[in-house]
């Protein structure tokens, strides 16, 4: 595992040792029993979703429960739980206020977003449930919100074409931009071509070191979700621009503690994945503005054109990295529009001249 993924684990440990200190004491044992089976991050993101759930108990929204802390739920308040309790949380955080010391928001969930805050809630009683810990499993029998299935955005071939060379060119840019543009056209090519060319995921270029990549095999190293790392192979087009930037990276003296970093910001540091989404945005906003493109956005589109080149979904779901290949079937459903569209040429109702009608076939009046 290279530096910079070390550090970001560890960064993840320290916020997930902070978010437990305003969890009931029950939820060390079940971090502690998930830890050889998730990530960090699944691990953060499982703690932050059952703080919102013990806040929202603890809130008022639940007269039993008025006035006490999260960290003082027991496990026989746990046990005391109801299904109903859970769906009253659901139901709240689809559209509630949220307040600060300093400010007030409105915060919406998603459907996605509750089914994966239910996830979290299910995955903590199953586990109290299985170690005897419960006497009931109230999540169980709580129903995942109904996922509706989004739009596949993707660029076109020739949208494809027009993003790298609105980069290259930087038409279309504000004077403000443009001012910038030229410090960092070769690093923000190589990035997109990079999108474009392996479907990777952001956070697996960001941490991208300069002895991940071997040119002379066109091949790099990626660290995966869940630490496990891998190698993929690039094409021409890819090398070019990899190498481009390449050149111009070792003119740069990096700050210390980011000399690894293949991919630096104007500030010499590792490039983070917020800037990442920010020149993306700024380049496709100019090449197709009206569609809404984002690094995933790119590795989607990716993943189309190798399905449509290969036709091998198997093969696309080992590149882009899947455990389940019906993780990746997702990335096809606009070609099934296309597969529509060429099914529909075949079918003729009518004649090209429906007037010209052979007489003696026509049925008597």
């Amino acid at each position: 595992m290279s530096e910079y993924q070390l550090q970001k684990k560890q960064n993840y440990n320290d916020r997930l040792r902070s978010v437990l200190k305003e969890l009931p004491d029950f939820c060390s044992l079940y971090f502690r029993a998930i830890e050889p089976t998730t990530s960090i991050l699944t691990r953060y993101g499982y703690a932050v979703d059952l703080r919102s759930f013990f806040r929202f108990l603890c809130s008022g929204q639940i007269d039993r429960f008025s006035g006490r802390s999260s960290d003082q739920f027991t496990l026989a308040d746990v046990d005391g739980l109801s299904s109903l309790d859970i769906e009253l949380y659901l139901d709240y955080i689809s559209l509630y206020r949220s307040k600060s010391s300093e400010s007030e928001k409105i915060i919406e969930n998603s459907e996605r977003a509750k089914a994966r805050k239910l996830s979290a809630i299910r995955s903590l009683f199953k586990y109290l449930y299985k170690r005897s810990l419960i006497k009931t499993n109230c999540a169980a029998l709580v129903d995942t919100p109904k996922l509706h299935e989004k739009t596949i955005i993707r660029l076109e071939a020739n949208e494809v074409a027009d993003l790298l060379d609105a980069t290259e060119s930087g038409s279309g840019m504000t004077k403000t931009q443009r001012r910038f543009h030229n410090s960092t056209k070769l690093r923000d090519v190589a990035i997109l071509s990079l999108f474009l060319g392996t479907g990777i995921r952001i956070s697996e270029l960001v941490g991208i070191d300069l002895n991940d990549i071997d040119f002379s095999k066109n091949q790099f190293v990626v660290t995966r979700k869940g630490g496990n790392q891998e190698t993929l192979a690039f094409g021409p087009e890819v090398a070019s621009a990899l190498s481009e930037y390449l050149e111009e990276r070792k003119t740069i003296i990096p700050v210390s503690g980011h000399e690894s970093a293949f991919f630096l910001s104007m500030q010499r540091r590792r490039i983070t994945p917020r800037a990442v989404e920010n020149l993306v945005k700024k380049y496709a906003s100019v090449a197709t503005p009206l569609k809404k493109i984002t690094p995933h956005k790119l590795r989607s589109t990716y993943g189309t054109m190798l399905y449509q080149e290969s036709g091998d979904i198997y093969l696309v779901a080992d590149v882009l990295g899947h455990k389940d290949v019906n993780t990746t079937r997702k990335h096809y459903a606009a070609m099934k529009e296309d597969r529509s569209r060429l099914a529909a040429k075949y079918i003729k109702l009518r004649e090209d001249d429906p007037t010209a009608l052979d007489s003696e076939s026509s049925p008597e009046q």
